[in-house]
């Protein structure tokens, strides 16, 4: 493992303009790895022996971008990439994550939803909202596991209110900030980085990305500038508007980009007259065989005159334990920007996307103290039972 890490972050030397500044951060990267409790600067120090030296070089290492993140993510994407397949497509996966902080003056920080709250009340905590991609590298093409690996992480901070008495020129900055600062936005932004990545690496041209997003990124943003070559899929509202696909015709005005109203996907559950088709993938340690039904295509007013494949997923029943009630999760319904893709391979690339919560819900727990942490997390072994989802 320690080979394998060494040699990954000696093709990360190119992001780092000195030598100096690249070993303390491959030093540092591996105190991370092995250091125990909060993987704060001090905590690093400390595990590499560094305490009762001076701590400045190492702050201003992350204080003053002296390194490119772009740059350090790069030899783990081609390795990702020359693992895979000639003409298989890169599953990837993007959600936003919460690193809890204390202080008042951390940049970009503030008072944010805290997603490991209760689901009958809204609490709030004090942080920063970063920008995650993961790629999924499965053993073998087709059904089966794979392990999320994270190739981009940005910081991604809302904009920052003024005061009431601040002047009308200062609010229309601030009304124009928060439309190019939405999470939704600056995904777009790194969905067409990724892109570019990938047609500017040898192993990554003309491959096919297939992004997995949940419902925060589900909107025109994302979907109405996707780059060539590349399938979004996310999950919709069960309530959502959708019209059939119209075919274009000579007309005078604006083309028509919706045809006749159909049913809402929850309408779509639950009408008997549409069969249900079984398709299997991979999920918690086996593999499962879901029921679908699907429609396409379709338009959506989220993705304009782009046809898409609405794929509603019938509840699993499952067991909280043995010998208790058949219970039933709730029904899942997603949309996908590629008609033709098949069944099988969208419902197991949108399973994968769990894998990203699980990175993120290990930075949440490795940012607070060890006395904070749950009987059923243990960051050391990467256990995650049932109970964390």
């Amino acid at each position: 493992m320690a080979g394998e890490f060494e040699r990954l972050f000696d093709l990360a030397r190119p992001a780092f303009a000195q030598e100096r500044t690249f070993r303390r951060a491959k030093t540092l990267a591996m105190s991370a790895l092995v250091g125990l409790g909060r993987r704060t600067v001090s905590g690093m120090l400390c595990a590499s022996a560094q305490q009762f030296g001076d701590w400045s070089a190492a702050y201003r290492l992350f204080e003053q971008d002296r390194f490119d993140h772009e740059a350090l993510f790069a030899p783990v994407r081609q390795t990702v990439l020359e693992r895979l397949e000639t003409h298989q497509p890169l599953v990837a996966m993007m959600d936003d994550t919460l690193i809890r902080k204390r202080g008042r003056k951390v940049h970009g920080t503030g008072w944010r939803r805290d997603p490991l709250g209760p689901p009958f009340r809204a609490n709030f905590v004090w942080g920063q909202r970063f920008l995650q991609v993961s790629a999924a590298l499965s053993s073998a093409p087709g059904p089966g596991p794979a392990r999320g690996i994270p190739i981009d992480l940005v910081h991604a901070p809302s904009a920052a209110r003024p005061r009431k008495t601040a002047p009308p020129e200062v609010w229309k900055d601030y009304r124009r900030e928060q439309q190019t600062m939405k999470v939704s936005t600056q995904g777009a932004g790194r969905l067409a980085v990724l892109r570019k990545q990938l047609d500017e690496d040898p192993h990554g041209k003309g491959r096919v990305l297939i992004m997995s997003v949940d419902g925060g990124f589900t909107n025109r943003t994302m979907f109405r500038a996707l780059p060539p070559d590349t399938v979004l899929i996310g999950r919709i509202r069960k309530d959502a508007r959708l019209f059939s696909s119209v075919v274009p015709v000579p007309r005078r005005g604006r083309p028509r980009w919706y045809g006749d109203p159909l049913p809402t996907p929850e309408q779509l559950r639950q009408d008997d007259s549409v069969c249900w088709s079984k398709v299997e993938a991979f999920g918690a340690g086996k593999l499962h065989s879901f029921e679908v039904k699907t429609v396409a295509p379709v338009r959506w007013s989220g993705t304009g005159n782009r046809d898409v494949r609405l794929v509603v997923i019938a509840p699993l029943a499952y067991r909280p334990r043995k010998g208790a009630k058949l219970l039933y999760r709730d029904p899942a319904y997603l949309i996908c920007t590629d008609p033709e893709l098949p069944l099988e391979q969208l419902l197991q690339a949108y399973i994968w996307r769990w894998e990203v919560e699980m990175s993120q819900l290990q930075c949440t727990y490795k940012s607070l103290d060890s006395h904070s942490w749950p009987a059923w997390f243990n960051p050391s072994l990467n256990v995650y039972p049932a109970r964390a989802a």
